[in-house]
């Protein structure tokens, strides 16, 4: 490991330390400052609240429980999608010799080291764990927003403002529960922008931008955005 370490060149390390830096900026911007009120996913938290009070007002609530049943098999099948991109990056590192053997072949123009190549896949690998921690906790979450979803009495059964403050501890644990969602899904799609550094730094962070730009633009200028957008200036 350390001579991998030590065979990454200036380039490698200035391209890896701008694909963490524009992951983690992108966080916080769009997680951690007013943005995240003006970005799709913002916008739907709202619309999680009110869904949550529209049901404390709901006598039968099966369609409550089948978007939540929904929200739990979409977390699911990321994380099994995660664990199986983790066994194919394992997969990967026994074959690494005949990998750099078919680098070498091609017409890239620049030499791969094993050492170094297995310390990309590990990266790699330890992206998609990231990500299927984050889609593990949000399936909880989402098991703990269906409990509190159930302790939200019926309209005859609770005062108004009692059932109100139930349905919005509700909303709360299904908008934390969508945080650690996103941030899985995003970590596969800054994997996809990962890739690009098998074939060189530059490449890497000409994917790494443009893997940003798609999340900025679906996040702040995309249609699903513009719907929400208009019903509240309507």
């Amino acid at each position: 490991m350390t001579e991998a370490l030590a065979a990454l060149t200036t380039a490698d390390q200035l391209a890896l330390a701008a694909f963490f830096g524009i992951w983690l900026l992108f966080e916080v911007l769009t997680q951690h400052t007013p943005l995240k009120h003006r970005s799709l996913s913002g916008m739907m938290a709202h619309k999680r609240r009110e869904w949550m009070l529209v049901l404390a007002e709901r006598e039968l609530r099966i369609v409550d429980t089948s978007i939540l049943n929904g929200l739990q098999h979409g977390t699911a099948f990321f994380a099994s999608t995660s664990i199986l991109a983790i066994g194919g990056c394992f997969a990967l590192l026994g074959s690494a010799d005949l990998v750099v053997e078919i680098y070498q072949d091609l017409p890239l123009g620049n030499a791969l080291n094993r050492g170094v190549f297995e310390l990309k896949v590990l990266g790699l690998t330890v992206i998609f764990v990231y990500s299927f921690f984050k889609f593990g906790w949000a399936f909880r979450l989402f098991n703990y927003c269906s409990i509190l979803m159930g302790a939200v009495r019926q309209p005859d059964g609770a005062p108004l403002e009692e059932r109100r403050k139930h349905a919005l501890q509700a909303a709360e644990m299904n908008i934390i529960a969508s945080h650690h969602f996103t941030a899985g899904l995003r970590g596969i799609f800054f994997a996809l922008g990962y890739l690009g550094w098998f074939i060189g730094p530059w490449l890497l962070i000409i994917t790494t931008v443009f893997v940003v730009l798609v999340l900025a633009r679906r996040q702040f200028r995309s249609r699903a955005r513009a719907v929400l957008a208009n019903e509240e200036n309507t």
